[in-house]
């Protein structure tokens, strides 16, 4: 009987490749010998294969506790032969993910085309993340009442700053500059360098402090002169870099600035995207990471970091394996996608192609 539920997928972008089935069941024999041994019996009723993941779903047998089950991970990797296995419960059923040794890229061009042609419309101002541990595309909207500002959070290598461009690219494609306009802060003048010359980008500030400043004072007299007025179109997305480094260097200026867009921001029609390595509450401050109600964190270094970086505690954010794993918390909602990724010089590619229609 084929205990296993696969993600098939029909085209490179969404991603992996199947694996064969006799060694997936040979893995799942496995998980059940060693539960057994250690008088932990549980059975393994299916499973998903992910571009970078295999999960076990696993129904413990009545009476085996879920902390004994936990203090299982060491002993099952150490079977499996893989470097970790994250353990977590939904509802009566455990799941063991463990690492694919072939890990698979999900492609952005392959998958947006995917989604267009899914979709009778595209929505508005919404931009592509991934693919989420179902098989599903996932999506994000600005406009959503829980989202308006995102935080993408995580260390180097996490794949951040390649998130943050595939949104951006998915939102310019999918807007004209009367619809969307962008404002970016990129201190090292590197991260976001495809967007400057577009016609929707509106001030592009890299390098120096005085230029990120000035541009966000730019964003906040903006902000006000719509509130005044009652405008909030097109919309503008201020996107920055680093941000952590930023309210550091720029000090209380910087972070009044920063407040003041995500707590006023929304009703005048302006987001943010902003992406941080250090995600704590001592360097952000309260009222800032308060203010961000959508989170897209990737690995970070401790349990307290995921914490901050989430909004939540227990989502497991240290144990991710970095290189596009993220997690989307959003309105309580956690979950788990595969960031689709596009290469810097693609994107000036298709962008100068699309601008140029």
């Amino acid at each position: 009987m084929n205990r296993w539920s696969f993600f098939l997928l029909a085209n490179e972008a969404r991603g992996a490749i199947p694996m064969k089935q006799r060694w997936l069941e040979a893995q799942a024999d496995l998980v059940e010998q060693v539960l057994w041994q250690h008088r932990s019996p549980g059975r393994v009723t299916g499973g998903r294969v992910t571009p970078t993941t295999i999960l076990f779903q696993v129904v413990p047998a009545p009476g085996v506790r879920w902390a004994r089950l936990k203090a299982l991970a060491e002993d099952l990797a150490l079977a499996l032969g893989v470097p970790g296995v994250r353990i977590q419960r939904e509802g009566p059923v455990v799941q063991l993910e463990i690492p694919r040794s072939d890990p698979q890229v999900v492609r952005f061009l392959p998958l947006l085309e995917h989604v267009r042609q899914a979709l009778p419309r595209y929505p508005p101002y919404t931009a592509l993340l991934g693919l989420a541990a179902d098989g599903a595309p996932l999506l994000i909207r600005l406009t959503s009442p829980q989202v308006a500002h995102i935080l993408v959070a995580g260390t180097t290598g996490s794949g951040k700053t390649s998130l943050a461009r595939t949104m951006l690219t998915s939102l310019v494609l999918a807007h004209r500059p009367g619809q969307l306009m962008l404002m970016i802060v990129d201190p090292k003048g590197t991260a976001f360098a495809a967007f400057r010359d577009l016609p929707h980008t509106l001030a592009f500030a890299a390098g120096e402090m005085p230029e990120a400043v000035t541009c966000l004072e730019e964003a906040v007299r903006l902000m006000e002169r719509r509130s005044r007025e009652g405008i909030f179109t097109p919309r503008l997305l201020v996107a920055i870099d680093e941000l952590g480094d930023l309210v550091q260097q720029g000090g209380r200026e910087v972070g009044e600035l920063l407040t003041r867009l995500v707590q006023r921001g929304r009703e005048a029609g302006i987001h943010l995207l902003a992406c941080t390595q250090k995600p704590t509450a001592a360097l952000l401050g309260g009222r800032l990471t308060a203010n961000f109600p959508a989170r897209l964190v990737g690995r970070v270094v401790s349990a307290e970091d995921a914490r901050v970086a989430a909004g939540i505690g227990g989502t497991g954010a240290e144990r991710l394996q970095g290189k596009g794993d993220f997690l989307a918390v959003v309105g309580g909602t956690v979950t788990r996608f595969q960031a689709a990724y596009i290469a810097p010089e693609e994107i000036r590619r298709i962008l100068g192609q699309a601008v140029s229609r």
